[in-house]
């Protein structure tokens, strides 16, 4: 089950943060992706187009943090991820890890020659 949320900007932009699972056998922790977009749907079409096909946001369960904000509107693309132990976002995650762009992601995922 994907957990996620969004928090809407005083411009009327939006901001969503998803936790997405891991997919390796034995990985425990996923990943939390933010996106800067118009809306929720143009945030989660954004990464839909990334290959991130059966993302849904229900509800509001964990929104983006203020920090997180902060990090997604200072990136230039507004797409950002870093993982996320056992799923836990927060103090309880442990030391925080630093922001990587979306594209470090899908590249650490890619079969070998699978890029054309």
């Amino acid at each position: 089950m994907v957990a996620g949320g969004f928090c809407k900007l005083p411009n009327g932009r939006v901001v969503v943060a998803l936790n997405l699972p891991g997919t390796a056998p034995g990985d425990a922790g996923g990943v939390r992706v933010l996106v800067h977009a118009h809306n929720r749907a143009r945030a989660l079409t954004r990464l839909r187009n990334l290959g991130l096909r059966a993302v849904y946001l229900r509800g509001n369960g964990a929104p983006p943090t203020p920090d997180e904000i902060t990090a997604v509107l200072h990136h230039p693309d507004g797409l950002i991820w870093r993982t996320s132990p056992d799923g836990a976002v927060g103090p309880a995650a442990g030391p925080p890890q630093l922001w990587q762009p979306i594209r470090a992601l899908l590249r650490r995922h890619t079969p070998a020659g699978a890029g054309v």
